[in-house]
């Protein structure tokens, strides 16, 4: 690892592991403008250093007996000319000798699978290319549901309304790229100039600036990055943006951004799930809400609450997971409340890491879960089996949270335990323990929710029953990325396919399709050349009356 640490940074570390000395030349630190160095050259440097038998790229399992090349020692900016013996031009990763002749020139090229066992055919690079994905418009008389996406800015056939305001979010886990280049293996697939961030943000905010998204929910936000490119990007495209880091020492955290023509600011609310007072909650994930007034002639005009998180990925921590979320509804409660006992409408955008039909899933829909019986790997959906996991406790987070079984936030009311003579024995730590457990015998296990809460999609192609998915890798192809709104639902349950009818609250009018992991896969998974993320963008058009 300490090799490996070296490596990525430009040095070489002698064998007795004291010291560390330049590993690159000139000729190679100077690869930019000297596109072909003799190989005699790379051999001395690499083969007669000490780490021939100890580097290997980044999520490949074969050794390689050259250095590792990054974005440090040359940029994706430069236009190299072609080479004598590929004819196609330069790509900075994964260089390889063709033979060992001293007169032999260095050759730079392609990623290309060498082992089997890398990936499966099905998930090889096929082709080069965009999938275009349409506008679904969801208004009951109009016929002609979806548009193309060069006709976004059609306007839909919607019965029009004097007293509307229209407005548009988007949920997007960006990538960070730490966690990109931490996790490696799941990118086994791509080629490795498409996961560099210079090459990915251009990208991102090309997206970003195609949608025009009034709102934007960003997950995995880097930093470091969001300080000295995303904000500064987005500022200059109008949008006003708030942003919470991770807590401890994670490098990403999430944004919320919206059109300065569109909202005004009421309140910034983060949440931060980690509490180093309770043990089940050491996690750092967050979460991020605001209130926003629509700008609109109407003086009393309705405010929007909109929230953001990124939840635990542990597929086997389900009582963490839903913590989160009871946290985060906590505070959505606190702030979309009203004086006269409603709640203002809400959108809730993110990474929930939890797939449709899960009990997770379930409770932030029906707004109620009996967790009774629960194995705590099923919470998600994405584990498989239950065998070897333990059942949810009951109640699932202590007391001290301060966190009703509606998921609102409550007074602490501990019933004390009154002393008598012949407790006088007990100590101040064992009366303590007595009200936590007088307290959880009162507790049941049924969690609920105050709002009605509905997802912008149905996670089933309506014609083919097929899943959608908004996140591809070399592991999976899932849905775990939602957009959750308030809206009065149908009592009659529907099957897979079949669309959400709305009535009242916020009214969908339209959302950019989905695809299925088959129609990922002939444009080699993401990201790709055009979609420099893991996760799709989800993007939704509602109206509020005013």
């Amino acid at each position: 690892m300490e090799t490996w640490r070296c490596v990525r940074r430009g040095y070489g570390r002698c064998v007795a592991g004291r010291g560390r000395y330049s590993m690159f030349p000139y000729p190679l630190k100077s690869l930019g403008q000297d596109w072909t160095t003799p190989l005699e050259d790379l051999q001395r440097y690499c083969w007669n250093r000490h780490i021939s038998s100890c580097l290997r790229w980044p999520g490949h399992y074969s050794r390689a007996p050259y250095p590792y090349l990054s974005s440090r020692h040359f940029s994706l900016n430069c236009r190299p000319p072609l080479l004598f013996e590929s004819g196609t031009q330069f790509q900075y990763y994964n260089w390889r000798p063709d033979h060992l002749s001293n007169t032999s020139l260095m050759h730079l090229s392609s990623y290309i699978m060498n082992s089997d066992k890398d990936e499966p055919s099905s998930k090889r690079r096929k082709r080069h290319g965009t999938i275009k994905r349409n506008w679904e418009y969801l208004c009951s008389h109009n016929k002609e549901k979806t548009k193309e996406l060069e006709d976004k800015n059609v306007e839909s056939t919607c019965e029009d309304s004097e007293e509307k305001f229209d407005f548009s979010v988007m949920s997007y886990n960006i990538l960070s790229q730490d966690l990109l280049e931490d996790n490696s293996h799941l990118y086994r697939h791509c080629r490795r100039p498409v996961l560099h961030w210079s090459f990915r943000f251009p990208n991102i905010l090309k997206e970003i600036k195609h949608f025009d998204a009034d709102v934007l929910c960003l997950q995995e936000v880097q930093e470091d990055h969001y300080g000295t490119e995303i904000r500064p990007s987005l500022e200059s495209l109008g949008y006003h943006c708030e942003y919470k880091m991770k807590t401890g020492r994670k490098p990403d955290g999430c944004a919320i951004c919206f059109k300065h023509s569109k909202f005004s600011l009421l309140s910034v609310n983060p949440v931060e799930f980690c509490r180093r007072d309770i043990p089940l909650l050491d996690r750092d994930n967050i979460g991020l809400v605001l209130l926003l007034q629509p700008r609109t002639p109407h003086a009393a005009s309705p405010s929007i609450c909109v929230a953001n998180t990124h939840l635990l990925y542990n597929p086997r921590r389900g009582d963490i997971k839903l913590t989160q979320l009871a946290m985060l509804l906590a505070e959505i409660s606190s702030v979309a409340h009203r004086k006269d006992g409603s709640f203002c409408p809400i959108v809730m955008c993110g990474d929930f890491n939890s797939v449709p039909g899960s009990p997770l899933y379930s409770f932030i829909k029906e707004g109620k879960l009996n967790y009774e019986g629960l194995a705590i790997g099923k919470v998600s959906g994405q584990e498989q089996s239950s065998r070897g996991q333990r059942i949810l406790s009951i109640p699932i987070w202590p007391p001290n949270l301060g966190i009703s079984q509606n998921c609102v936030y409550e007074a602490q009311q501990v019933p004390r335990v009154e002393k008598t003579d012949s407790d006088s024995h007990l100590t101040e730590a064992q009366l303590e323990k007595t009200e936590v457990l007088m307290s959880a015998e009162n507790v049941s296990s049924h969690l609920q929710h105050h709002f009605s809460l509905s997802s912008v999609y149905s996670h089933y192609l309506p014609d083919t029953g097929l899943p959608e998915v908004t996140t591809c890798h070399s592991q999976s192809a899932i849905t775990v990325d939602y957009i959750f709104y308030s809206a009065e639902k149908e009592g009659a349950s529907r099957g897979p396919g079949a669309e959400v009818a709305l009535v009242g609250g916020l009214k969908l009018l339209a959302r950019l399709s989905l695809l299925t992991e088959q129609d990922l896969w002939t444009v080699n998974g993401l990201p790709n050349e055009h979609n420099s993320s893991d996760h799709l963008p989800l993007l939704a058009k509602f109206r509020l009356q005013l």
